[in-house]
């Protein structure tokens, strides 16, 4: 595999550049052939950004839109922060944007009006909008990757059989410690609270939201972990010859120097 790192100098007319072997490797970091264009992290924060702007200008009800909308304005700003320290992965980078569209829809519409919940329920003949099964399910889904590259990198947990049931723990701690913030919002605000609990008489509705989440992790991780492995390693070798510039969180990535980088 073509490193990103490559010299331009190396490639004879016509072959493939170092950008190209950013898409074959997933990274998402900066590379010598994609200088001076917009890089997919910066892609993907514009359009989250244009999203949340749009979905903010005239939303069903404001105070939802802010609880729901409330982790991609704490989140955005500081992953940009950050990034040069802790660049994350395509994949991940993709994943987050998505996750912040779902959040983003339900924030504007609430999750019990979301037009394409409503078509989903239409669709299936539902009883109900499932637009928030889509996003409980999502709530385990995509932070199951992200809790999964932190501690690839940064914990001692890289090759062990602990990783997985460990990231799945995590997300189903988070979706419960969610269900308790539900219950804060709906002792303190009432039936003012209604969209942003969007249980729609569902008495399962606490139940079903964490199974969800549980079933979306799960599945993160049996359908993504060896792309995750294989991006996490092109991430890593994007930022080798860097040398003592390398990024400190890198060294626990699959393949890397440090003790995390244990072969699987």
């Amino acid at each position: 595999m073509t490193l990103m790192t490559s010299s331009a100098s190396s490639n004879p007319p016509g072959s493939s550049t170092s950008s190209d072997s950013a898409v074959e490797s997933g990274s998402a970091g900066p590379s010598a052939g994609s200088r001076g264009r917009f890089s997919l992290p910066a892609v993907l924060v514009i359009v989250v950004a244009a999203a949340l702007i749009v979905s903010g200008i005239d939303p069903y009800d404001r105070a939802t839109w802010l609880m729901e909308t409330f982790w991609i304005i704490l989140g955005l700003p500081l992953a940009v922060l950050v990034w040069r320290r802790f660049p994350l992965t395509g994949l991940l980078c993709c994943l987050l944007a998505l996750h912040a569209l779902i959040l983003v829809h339900g924030g504007q519409y609430t999750y019990a009006r979301t037009p394409v919940g409503e078509w989903l329920r239409d669709w299936f003949g539902l009883a109900r909008n499932p637009y928030d099964r889509v996003g409980h399910f999502a709530q385990g889904f995509v932070p199951a990757v992200l809790v999964r590259e932190i501690m690839v990198r940064r914990s001692p947990l890289s090759g062990s059989r602990w990783l997985a049931p460990m990231v799945v723990c995590g997300c189903v701690a988070f979706s419960a410690f969610f269900e308790m913030i539900e219950w804060w919002a709906a002792l303190i605000g009432g039936s003012a609270a209604d969209d942003f609990l969007a249980t729609q008489g569902d008495v399962w509705d606490t139940q079903w939201d964490m199974f969800l989440a549980l079933v979306g992790a799960t599945s993160a991780l049996l359908l993504l972990s060896r792309v995750h492995d294989r991006q996490l390693a092109g991430l890593q070798r994007q930022f080798a010859a860097a040398g003592p510039e390398c990024p400190p969180s890198l060294s626990g990535a699959p393949g890397g120097p440090g003790p995390a980088g244990r072969g699987r």
